[in-house]
C-alpha cells in the first residue's frame, strides 16, 4: 500500500517530537558531549563501547578518520595505516575544534542514539519533500513549504554541530531548540493544507485568544531556557549533587517565568470555557488543558522537590507538545477570516 502524503507529514512530525524527546533526555543525562565530534562520534560511524577502543595500541590498523584519546587531547588519523611498535605523531592531527576528550559509553550512546533519530526524521522529511512534487501543479505552497522542511533540518543538523563545537553553550542550545519547534510548526502546517473542512464555525473571538494563547507559550518556552541555562550554570558551579541549590537566588526570568504560567493557565482555560459555550468539540483543547496541568506540576516538583528524575525533560517535552496542539488551533482559526475548523 503506497502511505499518502499526510500520513508521511505525520510520521515525520513524530519523528521530530521523538528527535526533541531524545535531545531532552540528553540534556538531562549530560551526555551532550558523549560525541565529542560531528557528525560521526569519535571518528566511528557505530561508537565504541569501551574505551581501549580509544586508545593508541602497537601493532594495530587505524583507518583514516578514526579518533584517539591521547594526553587529554583528541587525535585524527591521517589516513589508514599501522601502529608498528611505537607511537608516530606523524600519522595523527590534533583535534582542534574544542578541547574536550572524554569518553563515557552510557553518554556516548545516549547522544549516538539521539543523532540516530535526527538523521532518521531527516531522511523521512528529505522522503516528504519529493512526495510533494505531486503536488507542484495543483497546490505549490505544498512543495515550497515541504522543501522549507527539508533546508531546516539540513539548518538543524548543522546548528547541532555548533552546539558541539562549542562545548554546549547555552545559547546555541537554545537556538537548537527553537529551530526544533520551528520545524515542528511548518509540519503541522503542511498537515494541516491537506485537511479537509468538515465545520465552519464564525468564531472571531476566538481567534484573537487562540493567537494570545501561543504566542504567551512562545514567550514561555524562551524564558524557560534561559532560566534552564542558569540552572546550568549553578550545576557547574555547585555540582550536579547539590540540587537543592540549583535555584538558589534565581534570576529575574524565573520569576516571570512563574509567574506567567498562572496566565497562561487562565487564558488557556478561557479559551475551554469559550469553546464549550459556543459547543466546539475540539479534542485539541482538551488535550492543551490537560499538558498545561502536568507542565505546572513539572514546574512545582522542580522548585520545591529538588528537580525530581525526569522532571527537566518531561517540562521541556511537555512545552514542545503543548506549541504543537495550540499552532493546529491557530492555524484552524486563522484558516478564513471568519470561520474555524472542527473535527
Amino acid at each position: 500500500m503506497i502511505i499518502s502524503f499526510k500520513k508521511l507529514a505525520k510520521i515525520s512530525l513524530v519523528l521530530v517530537y521523538l528527535v526533541i524527546v531524545a535531545g531532552a533526555v540528553v540534556r538531562m543525562t549530560g551526555s551532550g558531549m558523549g560525541c565529542p565530534d560531528w557528525p560521526k562520534c569519535f571518528g566511528y560511524y557505530i561508537p565504541p563501547t569501551e574505551e581501549k577502543t580509544l586508545q593508541w595500541e602497537s601493532n594495530r590498523d587505524f583507518k583514516k578518520g578514526q579518533v584517539i584519546i591521547k594526553d587529554e587531547g583528541l587525535l585524527i588519523a591521517k589516513k589508514d595505516f599501522n601502529t608498528k611498535d611505537s607511537f608516530n605523531p606523524e600519522n595523527w592531527n590534533t583535534y582542534t575544534k574544542h578541547d574536550y576528550a572524554i569518553f563515557n559509553v552510557w553518554h556516548t550512546w545516549i547522544e549516538y542514539i539521539n543523532r540516530l533519530l535526527g538523521a532518521l526524521a531527516g531522511l523521512a522529511t528529505l522522503l516528504l519533500a519529493f512526495y510533494s512534487f505531486k503536488f507542484w501543479r495543483t497546490q505549490k505552497k505544498i512543495t515550497l513549504f515541504a522543501w522549507i522542511v527539508v533546508f531546516g533540518m539540513g539548518f538543524q543538523a548543522w546548528l547541532g554541530a555548533t552546539v558541539v563545537y562549542s562545548v554546549l553553550e547555552p545559547v546555541k542550545i537554545t537556538l537548537h531548540m527553537v529551530m526544533a519547534l520551528v520545524i515542528v510548526a511548518l509540519l503541522i502546517y503542511l498537515i494541516h493544507l491537506t485537511k479537509p473542512i468538515k465545520e465552519s464555525l464564525h468564531v472571531p473571538q476566538l481567534r484573537i485568544f487562540l493567537v494570545g494563547a501561543l504566542l504567551l507559550t512562545l514567550v514561555q518556552i524562551i524564558l524557560g531556557t534561559q532560566v534552564r541555562q542558569f540552572v546550568d550554570e549553578q550545576i557547574d558551579l555547585v555540582g550536579e549533587n547539590a540540587k537543592n541549590l540549583w535555584l538558589q537566588d534565581p534570576t529575574l526570568q524565573f520569576y516571570v517565568h512563574r509567574s506567567l504560567s498562572i496566565m497562561v493557565l487562565l487564558v488557556n482555560g478561557y479559551i475551554w470555557w469559550l469553546m464549550k459555550k459556543k459547543q466546539i468539540n475540539l479534542a485539541q483543547i482538551n488535550w492543551i488543558m490537560a499538558i498545561i496541568g502536568l507542565e505546572v506540576l513539572t514546574g512545582i516538583s522542580m522548585y520545591y522537590i529538588d528537580f525530581p528524575f525526569g522532571s527537566q525533560p518531561a517540562h521541556l517535552v511537555l512545552a514542545s507538545v503543548l506549541f504543537g496542539f495550540q499552532f493546529s488551533l491557530v492555524l484552524n482559526a486563522l484558516s478564513s477570516k471568519t470561520t474555524i475548523k472542527t473535527y
